[in-house]
């Protein structure tokens, strides 16, 4: 959505009602069988970092149904960087594997919202959240990279195997081009693993 209208919804009033306490990112609106709705992406912007990009340490999702102008919570989703396991550094919404599409043809628009964090090595030791929202279900998909196999670990809710077929290779279409963009060190095995429904993935399997 344009910033313009993004400001004329989302006041001070609306962000002081649903909580939208940090700056928002952008704003999706879609319409489908179930009415209007806003997912609205919000990044904490805590500092900026050495390159002028900024860095956030918090990142949360909520999108709102609108019925006649009345605004009302469908969902939310948040996370954090972990600075004591990891070292986090950052984390932030992934924009570029942000999908809102009916997936499985009935009319009602699935939600896939991807975000990840990066390490002291960058993408290497990052994490990534997807979140994949069907039906009022939240299902996530995380995954923690690794530089050796044993450090990575794939976690795949066990709900995500009861999803259509077609929202299921959605995903894992995703998964792939993370992985061949570096963004992702799936463990070894993975997709065979998914093929299997396992739930967690590590390269000890």
């Amino acid at each position: 959505m344009p910033d313009k209208e993004v400001a004329q919804i989302f006041t001070v009033a609306v962000k002081s009602q649903f909580n939208i306490q940090y700056p928002i990112f952008r704003v999706y609106k879609y319409i489908d069988k179930a009415g209007q709705f806003y997912t609205v992406l919000t990044e904490s912007r805590d500092s900026i970092g050495s390159n002028k990009d900024t860095i956030s340490f918090n990142v949360k999702a909520i999108t709102l149904k609108n019925e006649n102008g009345k605004l009302s919570k469908v969902w939310e989703l948040s996370d954090a960087i972990d600075k004591a396991k990891k070292g986090e550094q950052a984390i932030w919404f992934w924009s570029k594997y942000i999908d809102f599409k009916d997936l499985d043809k009935d009319a009602l628009t699935e939600a896939i919202i991807v975000y990840g964090t990066e390490g002291v090595n960058h993408f290497e030791d990052g994490r990534i959240g997807i979140a994949i929202f069907y039906k009022a279900q939240k299902i996530m998909v995380r995954q923690q990279n690794g530089t050796l196999d044993f450090e990575r670990k794939l976690q795949v809710e066990k709900t995500f195997y009861t999803l259509p077929q077609s929202i299921q290779n959605a995903v894992i279409e995703k998964m792939k081009a993370l992985a061949k963009k570096w963004q992702a060190i799936f463990p070894v095995g993975w997709e065979e693993a998914m093929k299997k429904k396992q739930t967690v993935i590590t390269g000890k399997n």
